[in-house]
């Protein structure tokens, strides 16, 4: 029978890194390999935002902050 030899995962380049560095190099990876994505948060639809309900629009020029704090 023949031996079938696997592919190596990582492979030293230069230098002589010890066992131990070698083990922490290989637990790195192997966590960074089985790090899932980042959930987006759900993006909010224009009927559930109360924000525009509840102020009135923003208006520029002279006076214009007294006028958005008035009522209607």
């Amino acid at each position: 029978m023949t031996e079938q030899t696997t592919p190596s995962l990582l492979q030293v380049v230069r230098g002589k890194p010890s066992a131990e560095e070698l083990a922490a190099l290989t637990v790195v990876v192997a966590a960074l390999s089985q790090r899932r994505p980042r959930r987006r948060p759900t993006p909010v639809g224009a009927w559930a935002e109360r924000a525009d309900v509840l102020r009135r629009p923003l208006l520029a020029g002279p006076g214009g902050w007294r006028a958005s704090g008035r009522a209607s």
